[in-house]
Formats: structure tokens, C-alpha cells, sequence
């Protein structure tokens, strides 16, 4: 498992959030009894920026629990902890997971949680192409998403959360009054993520880009803990061809039919 202080430093960030989440919710009309909002859907669909956006608009905490799996991805890349066929060396990074300290750490300027390794802050690393590349074989190591799932499931205890993810609505948050499952065509997300790498001033190849998509919707959907799915009760939300402000108008009604229940 995780060390406690995963914990501890991202719970500081939540409650000190939560404490705000009633008086931002009166500001915005918004209900004063909180949720828990799970977005869950393929890489590259958007389900981060619509969930901070989301979050920034109700004031609720927002996490971002594929940057967690990132960050892990990133310490194994450092420590040579993949073999040459991209198979993870999963027994050696069992052994170090007790030194692997992953914090969120509440980024004023951002107005959201940047991702720290051991105290250093890697928010920009783990959104490389390399990253991108090995995080769905760490992603799908049971005894990694079982430590993250406990912390998860920590963070949303007060509810008043927006979290996105593969399996937030069907395993982290079963019980989430809000589900969301994101979708859009792997041409569509590929494009997405060679623009984003593009406007960072990154290099970016749109045919690499569109394989890793494809092969990260496989192993996502065909791992044997917690694999992607849309869950029952999820609404789903094809986001192919919507703008930003309708999509954005779209995910405020839902929130405010769930919220009203």
C-alpha cells in the first residue's frame, strides 16, 4: 500500500476545499448538500478539463486519478522497471512501493492539484508521450489500483468531489449520485492530445499518437482488475463533435438533475 503520507498531504488540500464547497455553492445557487460526481470514459475524451471545469464552476474538490497512475508510471520509467517487450518487472516494483511517496498539492495559480514524486513536482512529465505510453500496463497491476482505490475512496468520504477516471463509477464510487461515461472516436482523441503536445511546444506524431490511443482503449477495457466500462446507471456523453460551452451547459444540467434528487 501507499504510505500514509499520500494521504494526509492531499485530505489537508480537500477539507481545506470542502470547508469552502457550502459557501461557493450558495454563491453559485447550487445545492448546499454534497455529491460525489464520478467521469469516467477512453484517454483523451476531455474528462479532466470537464471535470475541473466542472468542479471550478460548483466549488468542489477536483481529483484527477489518472494522474496518480502517471506518477507511478513515471518512477518506473526512471528506475528501468519495464522490460523490453513493455511488460512491467512487476515484482521489483512491488518491492519499492513503499518508497514511491506520490502527493496532489493544491497549485494557486492553476486553481487545481499538481502531482508531486517524493516531493518533487512532475505535473509536466507525467503528460508526456512516454508516460502516456506505459501507463495503462502499471495501470492495470492489481496491488497498484487497489493502493490507489483506497486513497480515492478517502478522498471522496465528504463528498463535494469531482473525480475522473476508468473505473470511478463502477468500482472506486458505486454509490456516486452522478455518473458520467465519456466517449469520442479514437481519431477525434488523437487529434485532441497531438494539439495539446503541439501547444506545449512538445514534439508530437499524429499516427503514434492515434496507436497509443487504440492500445491503451485495449488493455484499459480488457484488464482483469477494475477494467473500463460504463456502468449501469452512467450517463453517456459523446463529446466527438460538442464545443467546449456545450459541452460544458450539457454537464451543468446533470449535475443540477442529480444534485435536486
Amino acid at each position: 500500500m501507499f504510505p500514509v503520507a499520500f494521504c494526509i498531504s492531499f485530505c489537508n488540500f480537500a477539507n481545506d476545499k470542502n470547508n469552502k464547497n457550502m459557501e461557493s455553492s450558495k454563491k453559485n445557487n447550487n445545492p448546499t448538500t454534497p455529491i460525489i460526481i464520478a467521469i469516467d470514459g477512453f484517454s483523451s475524451c476531455g474528462k479532466s478539463t470537464m471535470a475541473k471545469d466542472l468542479a471550478r464552476e460548483i466549488g468542489y474538490v477536483y481529483v484527477d486519478t489518472g494522474a496518480m497512475y502517471r506518477t507511478v508510471t513515471l518512477y518506473a520509467l526512471r528506475h528501468k522497471l519495464f522490460n523490453a517487450d513493455g511488460s512491467v518487472k512487476a515484482d521489483e516494483l512491488q518491492k519499492a512501493m513503499p518508497g514511491i511517496h506520490v502527493s496532489l498539492k493544491f497549485n494557486e495559480k492553476t486553481g487545481r492539484p499538481d502531482a508531486y514524486l517524493n516531493g518533487e513536482n512532475v505535473e509536466g512529465e507525467i503528460r508526456g508521450m512516454e508516460v502516456s505510453s506505459h501507463v495503462s500496463p502499471i495501470a492495470a497491476i492489481p496491488f497498484v489500483r487497489e493502493a490507489m482505490v483506497a486513497q480515492q475512496q478517502e478522498m471522496g468520504r465528504k463528498k463535494g468531489i469531482v473525480m475522473d477516471g476508468r473505473d470511478i463509477g463502477t468500482t472506486v464510487f458505486p454509490q456516486a449520485e452522478l455518473k458520467i461515461f465519456v466517449t469520442a472516436s479514437p481519431q477525434v482523441r488523437a487529434q485532441r492530445r497531438y494539439d495539446e503536445l503541439k501547444g506545449k511546444g512538445q514534439d508530437a506524431d499524429f499516427n503514434e499518437i492515434l496507436k497509443n490511443v487504440k492500445e491503451r482503449d485495449y488493455i484499459d477495457s480488457h484488464r482483469e482488475v477494475s477494467p473500463l466500462r460504463k456502468a449501469d446507471d452512467a450517463i453517456e456523453l459523446d463529446n466527438s463533435h460538442m464545443t467546449i460551452a456545450e459541452q460544458k451547459a450539457w454537464l451543468m444540467e446533470q449535475f443540477r438533475k442529480a444534485a435536486t434528487k
